[in-house]
């Protein structure tokens, strides 16, 4: 995604696998790269020389990436991350992060808006910050003594102190590599680690909000994963167009459409706009904005502004029209002996 903006640009890169029967090796005594936690590097790894022309690249990982070698990994190859921290890990220094933590004083507060997520309402957190840098010590384990012994790195741990009653306390303990001198790059990081739920948006969307892959019944692993892969782009491209549904956005079509499908798109929105002139479509025809209306209209909406605007199931019914129109469109000038 941009940095800037937020907006969702597309796939990079991604790892599928399988699990052969039980592991009866424990996990601690397991190389990384015989552990799943290994995606968290690889494909972090292999997305960054897809972006050399961006000006600076970000991972952004939950709790389960709180991994020491995704950090000096980072180090290695010029690229930064933001990680939720899950443990309470030992510094260079012999003191526990944690506690390193609870020494820095609240720097700042701020009322922050947190977006909706499965189970609980979007709202607005008053939250406590603190910022600092820490020296993380090398996990005590044979299968890491080829990485640096401690690395430097900052840390953002932003709180809520007074929640309202029933909410769960928001508490986050931010690690990441780009360097933290002041209140407002703290909040930076704390704005772009909020980012991070978009890839739950995207899993909502792949599964329960829109294609259910779950409820597949497909019986092979091996095509399983093509099903994946193939849903895995439906499922960006319906995030791209929830994103750009407002028109407050400066989304381009292209990043969602080639040229053969603006075409399509363009006769749709002839059609649209000639049933219902009152209803033409305002964005400008180079914008992802214009293509959504028109994804929109064709998976049920009624296109009026009093309507909720479209939604993820919307798009999926209007995606799956339009392809099979786009399909037909593309075939348009063939000449059939």
């Amino acid at each position: 995604m941009d940095a800037d903006d937020g907006t969702c640009l597309g796939l990079l890169s991604g790892q599928a696998w399988t699990r052969k029967g039980r592991r009866t090796v424990s996990h601690d005594r397991r190389d990384l790269s015989d552990k799943e936690s290994q995606r968290w590097i690889s494909t972090a790894l292999a997305a960054k020389p897809l972006l050399a022309g961006a000006a600076m690249v970000t991972v952004i990982g939950d709790r389960e990436s709180d991994i020491f070698a995704l950090y000096a990994s980072a180090a290695e190859e010029h690229f930064h991350v933001i990680v939720r921290s899950m443990h309470d890990r030992k510094l260079a220094d012999d003191t526990s992060l944690y506690a390193a933590i609870e020494r820095i004083a609240v720097t700042d507060r701020r009322a922050v808006w947190l977006p909706a997520r499965v189970q609980r309402p979007e709202r607005v957190a008053n939250l406590e910050l603190r910022f600092g840098v820490i020296e993380l010590a090398r996990p005590q384990t044979k299968f890491l003594r080829h990485l640096p012994k401690s690395l430097p790195l900052y840390v953002v741990d932003v709180r809520e102190p007074n929640p309202e009653a029933g909410v769960e306390p928001l508490h986050w303990r931010l690690l990441t590599t780009h360097p933290v001198t002041g209140k407002e790059e703290a909040w930076r990081i704390v704005e772009w680690y909020k980012r991070r739920w978009l890839i739950e948006q995207f899993f909502r969307v792949l599964k329960t909000q829109g294609f259910k892959l779950e409820d597949s019944q497909i019986g092979s692993a091996e095509r399983l994963l093509k099903l994946v892969a193939i849903a895995a782009k439906a499922a960006v491209i319906t995030v791209q167009l929830l994103q750009a549904r407002d028109g407050r956005g400066k989304q381009p079509v292209s990043l969602a459409f080639n040229a053969d499908e603006v075409a399509a798109l363009t006769a749709l929105n002839a059609q649209l706009e000639a049933k219902t002139i009152r209803l033409s479509n305002p964005h400008p025809s180079d914008s992802l904005a214009w293509a959504a209306r028109i994804i929109g209209r064709l998976g049920g909406w009624d296109g009026y502004p009093s309507s909720k605007p479209p939604g993820p199931i919307t798009f999926k019914h209007g995606l799956e029209y339009f392809h099979a129109v786009a399909a037909g469109w593309s075939l348009r000038n063939v000449c059939m002996p």
